[in-house]
């Protein structure tokens, strides 16, 4: 993606703003200083990041539901949801961050320049959620698929709308059952039957989750269903395209209410805009076959170590499509993904 070029007056007033912006830093962090100094600031204590506002934060003390408003120490910066970190708390109610703890995983998504920027940290599992209506075509779920898997963390497919599914389950059974035995946790949900989500639930517990997927699968129901005591994140139904319309556009962390089967942890779940719909469009063709997860024992086996895997002689994931070790669905579906990538 091409980098647009700036003015010279645009130059300058980038620089301004960015130095404003450092002085007001240091002024804070030299104001932290004295306080922590003068022991204004209590102990530090393990807390997690569930809203980021910029240099403001809403951190969860560990063993404690309710939030407490932080600023961030000048020092520290790329702070994300879903971050550990080691903050203190003020006289006044409020806090200041201090430290961020090491992070298990963190989810990035490419900025309007194409550069790629954490959006939320520590998750453990992102949902990909499909439904019967509107009918899931395996492209799309291929990748999100491979989305996930270049971020490192787990995929699990999500079926919802399953009261939909005819009796035999037709061709979306064979669907689900090729990606499970790619090893991929499968799992059904409905809004609409009695204990529709059980299975979810069971999923989600002692996790921290995110969900992902087009538009109309039923997410915004899914994650209405699981905090039944959180302030709607949906605005109402847009009439002309009837997709949700979103009321915030930061990423919070949420607590999943407990189950009926009294879960002890129920899991957490980071939601926001920007994290429900990702795309490829910040991968490249070698980054993309690496995300089909049964291509990778064949990846560097080819005669040619520059094969792009199209019609080259001694190309191994040819070989292995021809012998069936490879279903001839999910390599067209790869080759759709790498030419698409040639057209952005």
């Amino acid at each position: 993606m091409n980098k647009r070029k700036l003015s010279r007056q645009q130059r300058w007033r980038v620089e301004k703003i960015q130095a404003e912006r450092a002085k007001r830093a240091e002024k804070r962090g030299e104001q932290d200083a004295e306080k922590l100094a003068a022991g204004e600031y209590g102990p530090e204590q393990p807390g997690r990041v569930i809203a980021h506002f910029g240099r403001t934060l809403d951190v969860r003390p560990e063993g404690d539901s309710t939030p407490v408003r932080c600023h961030l120490r000048a020092n520290l910066e790329g702070l994300v949801t879903g971050d550990r970190v080691i903050w203190r708390a003020g006289q006044d109610g409020s806090g200041v961050v201090v430290a961020r703890g090491e992070r298990g995983s963190v989810l990035e998504r490419p900025d309007a320049r194409g550069q790629l920027k954490p959006v939320a940290a520590n998750i453990d599992q992102i949902l990909i959620v499909f439904a019967v209506e509107p009918e899931p075509h395996a492209n799309l779920i291929d990748r999100y698929l491979v989305a996930a898997e270049a971020t490192g963390i787990a995929p699990v497919l999500v079926l919802n709308k399953v009261d939909l599914l005819p009796e035999n389950g037709g061709e979306l059974r064979a669907l689900l059952d090729r990606y499970a035995a790619l090893d991929y946790p499968v799992v059904t949900t409905s809004t609409a039957r009695d204990g529709g989500l059980d299975a979810l639930h069971q999923r989600l517990a002692d996790r921290t989750s995110v969900f992902v997927g087009q538009s109309g699968v039923g997410k915004s129901s899914l994650i209405d269903r699981l905090l039944p005591d959180e302030d709607l994140r949906i605005g109402a139904l847009s009439e002309d395209s009837r997709k949700g319309r979103h009321t915030t556009t930061t990423a919070r962390l949420y607590r999943f209410a407990p189950s009926d089967r009294g879960d002890a942890e129920a899991g957490e779940l980071i939601d926001s805009p920007g994290i429900r719909e990702f795309g490829l469009i910040h991968l490249d063709e070698v980054q993309v076959a690496e995300g089909f997860i049964e291509f990778r024992d064949l990846l560097g086996r080819c005669r040619f170590r520059d094969c792009r895997h199209r019609q080259e002689p001694g190309c191994a994931l040819l070989a292995a499509v021809e012998s069936g070790e490879i279903h001839a669905d999910r390599f067209a579906s790869y080759r759709r993904i790498v030419d698409s990538l040639d057209e952005t």
